[in-house]
């Protein structure tokens, strides 16, 4: 009866829930230009007028904060230190997710979709799972995917980006069920991070770890567009020699339009073992994927021919005779309509992450961790071009970008407790070997390349390069328990990458470039009000490096006199992070506020010449800085045993202070001073009402964003959306030979909602006023999805 009572309560809020967020229009009009203060402010009231729902909070629930409190009485309030929930005891911003969270979201679905739930978070993808590379762009306070840092178990993966020279995206590096949770730096991101890129804040991924006792589980998802996807993992238990497991993943989704086909296949293996308080861990990931690429269009695009319009494939007499009619002798005789659709692009990767750990005790205030790692990944970038004929006189051939990574490296921190000071100390190195190549082959009507295979026998070669990219990075912190209530901490870290750019086929820049900083510092302190509530503030600086690859924002992107030009004026990417709040948390209720300023400095921008398809050098200079401001919050419920209800609210501005100089005239600039940053929302809200009762189980998510702009000059942009997601589930226990029997089914974009999604996936533009520039892609229908899940 108290269960079906509780599930009553949930599906009424829920449907309050879908009621008030259909309300809120498309675009906001001058009246509620910012409703969102006003349902935080209201949201924070309520949890001190809550007693009710808190008295009814289970023993579990004391337990959790009883497991909360010494977590964090134990990990000490230092400056480095992730703990859980919203940070409670740091000296900065930290969002965190648990095992639970991700264990309770879609089977198959990005890691970054669930935490896109935080605040300051921006995830968009075209496909329901966020698993399309292409499109993923994963932002947070206005800093692209390529601004912030990721790792997984320590080891780091790059800025994550599509095409990535140093690194993997996290749902290549491990299947999303092995995820064990998640934490989220907005600001000022852990000065040991191994990153080179994050000027806006860091996020570590950790994998979970194997069970103490033997098991066995299986799940299999099917779904809409085909969608199948079959997970396995057994873990042997305890044993003198520790403990592990393995897992096989494999994917398989048509696309949601056109023809073509989204795969993957994964294997995970992990091992740990204790020896006394210390412990050691290996793990090998690997992955095999193949993405068919969506059509990228413009808004012009769209409103001809509609946002479900694709490439020709499999049709290839379409795409010769678009390219023979509008393409003329390969883009000689070009019209726009040339881009409107291409025969088909794909992407493919293979990837080998491999790492180990030895996480040490030496003395009972001195431990030691050091993780070293390697990662080998072979990569390829597929697109049938109209711009350059095969030789039998097809007018198409397939142009590549091909990728070959080897990296290897060390991380090593160290952490000695001091009584009242707690003096870490890292260091960070690694060299990486990153071969890219552009490339054409042939293409006959007889003899069409598979877009799941890696084309061989070129016919040219437009460019190849060899990098080798140096990082080495020192940090150290003290973080002094000046009283019981206040804690201080300050600390630096020490970044160099040095690049070593080699032409050897083809035209381009040669030459070595480096980025170096030996004092990027971090302060910060907290103070505690109370039990239940603290402040905090953070100061940090921090630097992003120059990317090693012949594509992107790089040094090598341009031409050789381009290179000559800027290699010896180009400055890094610095940026300045002031971020002060308030956390607070009592029996029911746990939130957290603040407030922050950036300030980015020498910003890079290189600007893409032509379609993207044509591959052309880009323009890369310094243009002046950027100014970030903005307010977020976070609020938790437990407004019964099995009812949860989270919320995050983000309100931000981010403005380019300078015009962008093209020329030696006055005239000469693109005026983007005062204007929005591209693809940053100024609102953004999420809101999760959660049900739990270990057996029925459900949650509904709303996400509502504000529009962005994907010009510089703010004269294109795309309207603002509101998605709402649905799951609900049944687990039964101690089914026949099972130890768990559960059956999960989702919906996501529940009420069909059509909009773009990403923006920005050919680079952004100074102007787009006649909405032709071909960068968005819309967002996935509704979809359906279905898991069945048994643990033995």
């Amino acid at each position: 009866m108290r269960r079906s009572l509780w599930f009553f309560v949930f599906v009424v809020v829920l449907s309050w829930t879908v009621v008030t967020v259909r309300a809120i229009p498309n675009a906001p009009g001058p009246t509620m230009k910012h409703p969102m203060p006003t349902a935080l402010v209201l949201a924070l009231s309520l949890a001190y007028v809550l007693p009710a729902a808190a008295q009814s909070t289970s023993s579990t629930d004391a337990s959790k904060s009883a497991d909360t409190t010494a977590a964090s009485s134990s990990e000490r309030s230092e400056l480095e230190r992730v703990t859980v929930s919203v940070g409670r005891g740091q000296l900065r911003s930290v969002q965190s997710l648990s095992q639970t969270e991700f264990d309770n979201a879609l089977a198959g679905s990005s890691p970054l979709a669930t935490v896109a739930r935080l605040p300051g978070v921006n995830f968009q993808s075209a496909d329901g799972l966020g698993n399309y590379e292409w499109s993923t762009r994963f932002t947070v306070r206005g800093f692209s995917q390529n601004q912030l840092g990721f790792t997984l178990d320590d080891v780091p993966l790059g800025d994550m980006s599509y095409g990535n020279f140093n690194g993997l995206h996290i749902s290549r590096a491990i299947s999303s069920e092995n995820v064990g949770r998640a934490s989220l730096s907005q600001g000022a991101g852990a000065l040991e991070t191994a990153s080179s890129s994050n000027l806006g804040g860091t996020l570590q991924f950790y994998s979970s770890d194997p069970l103490q006792t033997f098991g066995f589980r299986a799940s299999q998802t099917l779904g809409s567009e085909s969608t199948t996807r079959t997970f396995v993992r057994v873990d042997s238990g305890r044993s003198v020699l520790g403990e592990f497991y393995v897992s096989y993943t494999n994917q398989d989704a048509d696309k949601w339009k056109g023809n073509g086909q989204q795969k993957q296949e994964q294997w995970n293996l992990k091992w740990t073992k204790a020896i006394g308080e210390s412990r050691l861990s290996a793990f090998i990931n690997t992955s095999r994927r193949k993405e068919v690429d969506y059509q990228d269009l413009s808004l012009d695009l769209i409103k001809r021919k509609g946002d479900t319009l694709d490439n020709f494939y499999p049709d290839f007499a379409a795409a010769v005779n678009a390219a023979n009619t509008l393409c003329g002798a390969n883009g000689s005789t070009y019209v726009a309509a040339c881009d409107d659709q291409y025969y088909a692009g794909a992407g493919l990767r293979n990837d080998e992450l491999y790492g180990v750990s030895a996480d040490l005790r030496l003395a009972q205030n001195i431990t030691w961790k050091t993780t070293a790692y390697y990662h080998h990944n072979k990569g390829m970038g597929l697109w049938f071009t109209p711009y350059q004929a095969s030789p039998d006189g097809t007018p198409i051939s397939v142009r590549t970008t091909e990728y070959g990574i080897q990296r290897g490296g060390v991380v090593s921190n160290a952490e000695f407790d001091l009584g009242d000071h707690l003096v870490k100390a890292g260091v960070w190195f690694e060299d990486n070997d990153f071969d890219q190549a552009r490339r054409f082959y042939a293409v006959r009507p007889t003899a069409i390349p598979s877009v799941y295979q890696f084309p061989s026998n070129p016919l040219a070669t437009q460019w190849q390069y060899g990098f080798n990219t140096k990082t080495s990075q020192f940090s150290v912190s003290d973080t002094w328990s000046m009283t019981k209530d206040l804690t201080v901490g300050a600390g630096f870290k020490s970044l160099k990458v040095k690049i070593d750019g080699q032409l050897e086929a083809g035209t381009g820049p040669s030459g070595t470039i480096t980025a170096q900083k030996g004092f990027l510092p971090q302060l910060g302190l907290n103070y505690r009000l109370s039990a239940n509530n603290e402040l905090y503030g953070t100061i940090a600086r921090n630097m992003r490096a120059y990317q090693g690859a012949a594509t992107g924002t790089s040094p090598f992107a341009t031409t050789a006199a381009g290179f000559d030009a800027i290699k010896g004026s180009l400055r890094p990417e610095t940026s300045d992070t002031f971020e002060a709040g308030w956390r607070t948390n009592g029996r029911g209720y746990e939130g957290s506020i603040s407030a922050y300023l950036v300030n980015f400095k020498d910003r890079l921008l290189s600007v893409q010449q032509g379609s993207g398809i044509q591959g052309n050098p880009v323009v890369l200079s310094n243009v002046g800085d950027v100014r970030a401001t903005g307010i977020e919050g976070a609020l938790s419920f437990r407004l019964a045993s099995a009812l949860t209800w989270y919320n995050s609210v983000s309100l931000s501005k981010s403005t380019y202070r300078d015009d962008v100089v093209t020329g030696p005239n006055p005239q000469d600039r693109v005026l983007t001073r005062g204007k929005r940053v591209a693809d940053a929302p100024d609102t953004m809200l999420k809101s999760q009402l959660g049900y739990d009762d270990g057996a029925l189980f459900g949650t509904i998510g709303v996400d509502y964003m504000s529009k962005r702009y994907y010009s510089y000059i703010n004269d294109a942009s795309v309207p603002d959306r509101t998605l709402v997601n649905l799951s609900a589930g049944y687990k039964m226990k101690n089914v026949a030979m099972l130890r768990e029997l559960s059956l999960q089914g989702s919906v996501s974009n529940v009420f069909d909602k059509r909009y773009i999604s990403t923006i920005g996936s050919n680079g952004f533009t100074n102007s787009d006023a006649a909405g032709t520039y071909a960068t968005l892609l819309p967002g996935a229908p509704r979809q359906f999805f279905v898991t069945l899940t048994g643990k033995f």
